[in-house]
């Protein structure tokens, strides 16, 4: 079953190049933005996978719950600021 759960993970982690180019790419910022928070929505998925893999998966629901929390309000105050740039 192991070897199931890190079969999705390299495919998640192959996924992950898609917004990667989204980011680096972007035309605008705000795909850029956009790009930034499915990386990290991505990269939560890879978390819990990583913990199913351990056996730990109390340990790292924990821990993709707190960068659920940072890669929200990361991605709320990139886009408050880059929207008071934009009326400048």
């Amino acid at each position: 079953m192991d070897s199931v759960f890190v079969g999705v993970a390299l495919v998640l982690g192959a996924v992950l190049l898609i917004p990667f180019y989204r980011v680096y790419k972007g035309p605008t910022v705000f795909d850029r933005l956009l790009g930034v928070s499915t990386v990290g929505t991505k990269t939560i998925a890879m978390i819990i996978l990583l913990g199913f893999i351990y056996g730990r998966i109390d340990m790292f629901v924990d821990i993709s719950l707190g960068y659920a929390i940072l890669n929200f309000v990361g991605g709320l105050a990139m886009a408050k600021y880059y929207k008071s740039e934009t009326k400048a």
